[in-house]
This record gives C-alpha cells, structure tokens and sequence, in this order.
C-alpha cells in the first residue's frame, strides 16, 4: 500500500468515529426503555426527572344520624277540628286520627297530640308520681330521664324525658331505641299533651322546639 492511500484510509475512518460520536453524545439524552408490561419510559433530558401527576382528592361525605330531620324541612299549621289550638308540623308527614289523639309521623320520627281536660295544672310531682309509672307500662324498655318546667311562648310546660323501644319495623320487624320528649300543657282546665319521638343517635333538638314553640291556645 503506498503512503497516499494509507494516509486517505486513515482520514476516512476518522471522519466516520467523528460523525458517530457528534450523533451520540452532546445532548445528555437516553434512549427510550422498555418497562415490564410493554410500556415505553421516555428518556429524560437536563438531568431532570418526570414530573408525577398528582391524584384528584375527594371531598369528605357527611351522613347525618338515621332520623335526623332535615334543617330544610318546612312546618305547616294543625288546628283539630274543635279548633282548641293550634301548632305547627312538618309539612308532607302521615298524619293518623285516633280518638283524642292525632299523630303525624315520617320514617323514624313520630309526633302524637292528645287533647284532653284535668282538674289542675300539671306539676312535676304529679309527672312523677302518676305518668313515670305509666308510662313504663305502656312503653317497652322503658327508661326514665328527667322531670321539669319548661317555659314556651304558651305558657309552663312540664316536660319529661324517656327512652324506650320503637313499634317493630312492619316489613322488617327491626326495632328501634327511640328517645321521646313529652310536654304536657294546661289552661282553664284544658290539657293538651305533645310527645316526640325519634331514635337516640338522632338530633332534633332544634325541630322539637319548632314543634312546641309553634303551639297556642285558642
């Protein structure tokens, strides 16, 4: 081989390592890989790594207690037919006559009105002395809680506090530990009791006192 062409070898083969290593290195790049699974990972570039998407967060979802009355829920007024009195209910209830006693009720929760007439006013002596002892007859699992006055824009309600076991479910035959407000109001001789009752996780503090706060005498 003459020293020309040995000369002009040598020039070819540098040119070409020159050109491979000008193709493969300058960009800090490298190639795609293959993930087990079949998915491709694409090469990162300026030393940086992919960002991880962030995942949606779901909001918290709030369940009230079985029974809770609603704070949307609209009142409507109930007078008996004698037109003695009048109070306010929730609007779209059942409502059932019996006798003296009218009762409205939706789901868990259950209003009942007696009218009546009594010799003297109620007291909380008399509350525990005669309706405590009956209402332990009357009411499975009874349980007694407090005796007391209790002011409403009517007049002096004596209010007494139980607990007792709900009517079976009809179709389920599930019972219930119910929790009963009962307030007993009186004016010339006319009674009038209102008891409320609802399951004992329920809060219905505030729409009892809309119930017994809407309450006058005719």
């Amino acid at each position: 081989m003459s020293r020309k062409r040995a000369a002009g070898a040598v020039a070819v083969a540098a040119a070409a390592a020159a050109l491979v290593a000008g193709c493969s290195g300058g960009s800090g790049s490298s190639p795609p890989t293959a993930t087990p699974g079949g998915s491709v990972s694409q090469p990162t570039t300026g030393g940086s790594s992919p960002a991880t998407p962030t995942q949606p967060t779901s909001g918290t979802t709030e369940s009230n207690p079985a029974g809770d009355i609603p704070d949307s829920q609209a009142y409507v007024a109930y007078a008996p037919a004698q037109g003695r009195f009048t109070l306010k209910v929730p609007e779209g209830w059942g409502r059932n006559d019996s006798g003296t006693t009218v009762a409205f009720a939706d789901k868990l929760n259950r209003i009942e009105v007696t009218a009546g007439t009594a010799a003297t006013a109620p007291s909380v002596q008399q509350a525990r002395a005669e309706v405590l002892p009956a209402l332990q007859k009357q009411v499975p699992q009874f349980a007694a809680g407090t005796v007391s006055e209790v002011a409403r824009p009517a007049g002096t309600a004596v209010l007494l506090t139980y607990q007792g076991d709900s009517a079976p479910d009809p179709v389920t035959g599930k019972v219930l530990r119910d929790a009963c407000e009962r307030y007993t109001f009186f004016k010339d001789g006319r009674q009038v009791v209102i008891t409320l009752c609802g399951p004992v996780a329920a809060d219905n503090k505030d729409p009892w006192r809309t119930v017994t706060d809407s309450f006058r005498w005719q």
